[in-house]
C-alpha cells in the first residue's frame, strides 16, 4: 500500500512591529516574545516525528520560526525557497490602520508588478509540486506567510481565490477564525501521484497551536 506524502505549512510566529506598519518583504522584522513561544509550540508538534526536509521563506521571521523546528531535527539543513516568501505588495511600509481600513485587501486596484491572489496561488502550487516530486511518501515542513496559506486553503476547498474570501475562512467553513493565526499549522496529505489531486480540509485541535489536517482527494468539480 502506498504511504501518504505529507506537507505541513506553518505560519511564522507573531512579529515585533512597534510602529504598526504593513512590513511585507521589508528586512529585519523579527519575532517578538509571543512569536517565539508560538514558534516553539509549533516545533513541539514535530518532536520525535520523521521529517524529510524543512523549508522556509527567506524572511527573518520565517527563518526564526523554522529554526525552532530544526532544533528537533539537527541532522537536517534549513532550505530557503523564494516561492514561500511574503506577498509583493504596493502597500509595503504603509500604516497597518490603512490596511485594516481596506479590510486587509492589498490587491484590488493594484496592477503589475505587484502580485494578485492568483499569482500567489500559482507559486504555492509550484512549491507543492516540487516537494511532492522530491519527497514522495515522506513528511516535509514549510514555514511561510498568512496570505500564501489562505489562498492555498481557498484553492483546496474549491472556493474563489479573492481578497474578500481571504478574510472569510470562518464564514466559508474552512477555519474557526477568519484568517490563519500566527504559529498555526496546516498539513496536506497526498495519497496519489496525480497532479490534479486537491486536498480536502479536516480540522483537528492541537494543544495551544491550531493544527488543520488536510486529507487529499481528486477534485472532480470546477472551482467556484
Amino acid at each position: 500500500m502506498r504511504t501518504s506524502t505529507l506537507l505541513s505549512f506553518i505560519r511564522h510566529g507573531q512579529v515585533h512591529n512597534p510602529d504598526k506598519i504593513f512590513y511585507g518583504r521589508m528586512p529585519g522584522f523579527r519575532l517578538d516574545s509571543k512569536g517565539r513561544r508560538e514558534a516553539r509550540q509549533a516545533a513541539d508538534t514535530f518532536c520525535g516525528k520523521p521529517v524529510a526536509a524543512i523549508f522556509s521563506s527567506p524572511l527573518l521571521r520565517a527563518r526564526q520560526t523554522a529554526r525552532e523546528i530544526l532544533s528537533f531535527h539537527p541532522h537536517l539543513q534549513l532550505r530557503i525557497s523564494g516561492l514561500l516568501t511574503e506577498v509583493f505588495s504596493a502597500y509595503e511600509g504603509h500604516p497597518s490602520e490603512e490596511i485594516h481600513a481596506l479590510n486587509d485587501d492589498i490587491y484590488s486596484g493594484v496592477g503589475p508588478p505587484f502580485e494578485q491572489p492568483s499569482d500567489i496561488c500559482k507559486r504555492v502550487q509550484k512549491f507543492i509540486a516540487r516537494v511532492r516530486k522530491l519527497y514522495p511518501e515522506q513528511h516535509t515542513v514549510a514555514v511561510t506567510h498568512g496570505d500564501l496559506i489562505t489562498f492555498m486553503l481557498l484553492w483546496a476547498r474549491g472556493k474563489s481565490i479573492t481578497p474578500a474570501n481571504k478574510v472569510s475562512l470562518d464564514r466559508l467553513g474552512i477555519l474557526p477564525e477568519r484568517y490563519p493565526s500566527t504559529g498555526s499549522i496546516t498539513t496536506l496529505t497526498y495519497t496519489t501521484d496525480s497532479p490534479d489531486e486537491r486536498p480536502a480540509i479536516k480540522k483537528s485541535p492541537l494543544k495551544k497551536s491550531q493544527h488543520v489536517e488536510i486529507t487529499a482527494f481528486i477534485e472532480k468539480k470546477a472551482v467556484a
